[in-house]
């Protein structure tokens, strides 16, 4: 069983966002990177904010991160989800990726469970056919 509902919206991408929801669909996490200055980024912008380079390209995530924050909700935000309260929203860190961030969930923590710094393995759940979430389950 999914751990958001697929009555949820799937995702829509902006032209910036394309490859990295491609690579999702073949269950494959990439971020953004520089090509010139090897600067990690997310979500996907034109422009390096570090050195302001234009090319980009894309590398491959690490499996494990780390619980930067986290919020716990408890009020339907969709009617979709009130089946589902309350359910966790979590920042994930990758710090060999100069930190660069993911919003995702931790399927397998309750709310009283979640702690800023847990490590997390990265996990595949297919929200719709052929689109596929990166989501996390604690290490």
């Amino acid at each position: 069983m999914p751990y958001m509902p697929t009555e949820l919206p799937a995702p829509n991408p902006t032209m910036d966002e394309r490859p990295f929801w491609e690579n999702c669909a073949k269950q494959r996490l990439t971020f953004q990177r520089c090509a010139d200055c090897g600067h990690y980024r997310h979500p996907p912008t034109p422009v390096c904010g570090k050195c302001r380079s234009t090319r980009c390209e894309w590398g491959d995530a690490p499996e494990m991160g780390e619980v930067f924050t986290y919020t716990v909700v408890h009020h339907p935000s969709h009617e979709a989800v009130k089946p589902v309260l309350p359910y966790n929203i979590a920042v994930v860190a990758f710090p060999e990726l100069n930190g660069v961030r993911l919003v995702s969930n931790v399927i397998d923590a309750g709310p009283d469970d979640m702690r800023v710094g847990m490590k997390v393995r990265l996990v595949w759940e297919e929200h719709t056919a052929g689109v596929f979430l990166p989501r996390f389950r604690r290490a």
